[in-house]
């Protein structure tokens, strides 16, 4: 039986040092962290990698139910799949486990809150968006990488994938870029 840690930021300037710390101290021998949100279990490869580590007796630990997902839909089908590999999942704040009956009423209405905050939040940041647009303030998000540098090393004859290095970002986004400057 392993008490294996889960840990998970949305964005990159999030600090995961406060989770680990707890995770460690609770004794879980093995933690995988993420900086990704947890809107969706789509592109989480660290959450998949310790589901498919689960053995039956095993425990998954993580400091609060949003670290695991913001869907309530997704949390249960993350539930599910530990518990069918004969593992259980252990939240610490507020402390709850899928070891015990009521465990599953406390981890469902834990997840409906996730998904409202998730909601809130979504609906106060369009909302600052609109004020700002009719402020005339808006600037749009901020751009993650430099799409001239990549126009000018693409001139240079450079590929797609030593651009996506140089510039770091995807090369998906390479491709991205350069299809949509030539439409």
């Amino acid at each position: 039986m392993a008490r294996i840690g889960y840990a998970r930021v949305s964005t990159l300037d999030q600090d995961l040092d406060g989770q680990l710390a707890r995770l460690t101290a609770e004794g879980c021998t093995l933690i995988r962290s993420e900086k990704v949100s947890g809107g969706s279990r789509e592109g989480r490869p660290e959450l998949a990698t310790v589901i498919a580590f689960l053995r039956a007796g095993d425990e998954l630990v993580v400091a609060r139910l949003d670290r695991l997902g913001r869907d309530t839909r997704d949390v249960l089908n993350i539930i599910y799949e530990i518990e069918q590999r004969g593992a259980f999942v252990t939240v610490l704040d507020p402390h709850v486990s899928t070891q015990g009956p009521m465990g599953h009423i406390m981890l469902t209405v834990l997840g409906m809150v996730a998904q409202m905050e998730r909601r809130f939040i979504k609906e106060r940041q369009r909302e600052g968006i609109e004020r700002a647009k009719a402020a005339g303030i808006y600037e749009g998000g901020k751009r993650r990488f430099d799409r001239e540098r990549i126009h000018a090393l693409h001139a240079e004859g450079i590929g797609p994938a030593a651009i996506a290095r140089a510039v770091g970002c995807s090369r998906m986004q390479v491709y991205r870029v350069l299809r949509d400057s030539s439409a």
